[in-house]
């Protein structure tokens, strides 16, 4: 016998799934980057005044795939306090959602977290057709007027051209949160630093840690390419006042000769423009392939001891403000295999188990 399949009209069921913003003549719309609104995670956005992550002229010559990437939003947060009843929002992306392994609500998505540093409640994520590289979709709506501290997380595998806020027409817009410290965390690594595979921006570990420790985290993580370049270590160095850099390329690296070629020279690089900033050197992760692929986890080893190796030695010859963390044990000892979407990218699971490792390590050094 043979059953003939149905095909299904999910924009059908329900009504939920991709619904329109009714009545958005009635809102007022604002660009982010005017002021009250504050936009993290872009150092050179005053400069270049678009939302990329490295700066658009530099005396570095980027390699291409960095320099492609640096559009992608990742980490970007949108900042503002409002009493507005209503929240939309209006995205121009650079291109549709196209990646087999990551959600579109990570890939091009935007996610809305309400309250106070350190009292951030996820509400929602941004609702829209994946084909699409246009949208508009309402965040929430109340009843009545209310004053609420709000944070979007722009998407984390796309280029974001535009963004616009619809609130009431008569909603007042004021300055968000301060932080804790003016002084930025920059975390410089591979996709997984990226954001790859969260299922919405929020997830992303650098996102994840905003919310427990209330400073700017700057994300400079770079799908596949994320491989020591001495370029971008100045093009780091050259950012105002940084609290703390973090170094989690090891995943880029390819053999260990590599990693023992770059690490000294990319911390040089930033020890030479900022000799007391602590630097921690965060390892690759544990995945589920390491216990298949026993030469994978051999080259990890190696690498792990290669970083192990250069931070003992500048402590050793003085530098008290270097750091290691064993990548190895960031996602705990029970499901760790469940903690990857394809054996090396994490999942939400995966990637708040990082931030839950790395957040005690981050706040001592921040003195928080």
């Amino acid at each position: 016998m043979t059953v003939q399949s149905k095909e299904i009209n999910l924009d059908q069921l329900g009504g939920t799934l991709y619904p329109e913003t009714k009545n958005s003549e009635q809102l007022r719309w604002h660009s982010p980057l005017e002021a009250p609104f504050h936009i993290a995670g872009f150092p050179w956005l005053k400069q270049d005044g678009i939302y990329r992550r490295l700066p658009l002229a530099s005396g570095a010559v980027l390699p291409p795939a960095v320099d492609t990437l640096a559009y992608c939003t990742a980490g970007g947060q949108v900042r503002f306090r409002t009493n507005s009843s209503r929240l939309v929002i209006r995205v121009r992306l650079a291109g549709p959602a196209n990646m087999y392994h990551m959600p579109p609500t990570g890939q091009c998505g935007v996610d809305c977290y309400l309250g106070e540093p350190g009292e951030q409640s996820f509400i929602t994520t941004a609702k829209f057709k994946p084909s699409e590289s246009e949208y508009e979709s309402q965040l929430y709506q109340w009843d009545t007027k209310k004053e609420v501290a709000v944070t979007l997380n722009l998407p984390l595998y796309q280029g974001v051209e535009e963004v616009w806020i619809g609130v009431d027409k008569d909603a007042v817009i004021s300055e968000a949160p301060a932080y804790a410290s003016s002084r930025p965390v920059i975390i410089y690594g591979t996709s997984i630093t990226q954001g790859g595979c969260a299922s919405r921006p929020g997830m992303a570990y650098s996102n994840i840690l905003s919310r427990m420790i209330p400073v700017e985290f700057v994300n400079l993580g770079f799908s596949g390419s994320g491989k020591g370049e001495p370029e971008l270590a100045r093009i780091m160095s050259e950012i105002d006042d940084p609290a703390l850099f973090i170094l989690d390329y090891e995943g880029n690296t390819g053999e260990a000769g590599n990693i023992a070629r770059t690490l000294p020279a990319f911390i040089q690089i930033l020890r030479d423009r900022h000799p007391e900033v602590p630097i921690l050197v965060v390892s690759r992760i544990s995945t589920a392939e390491n216990q298949f692929y026993m030469e994978r986890r051999e080259l990890n080893d190696r690498r792990r001891l290669i970083q192990i190796e250069n931070v003992e030695q500048r402590r050793t010859e003085g530098d008290r403000n270097i750091h290691f963390v064993d990548g190895f044990k960031l996602l705990g000892d029970d499901f760790v295999n469940d903690c990857t979407v394809d054996g090396t990218h994490p999942t939400d699971l995966g990637f708040m188990r990082m931030a839950q490792s790395l957040a005690p390590v981050v706040k001592r050094l921040l003195r928080l």
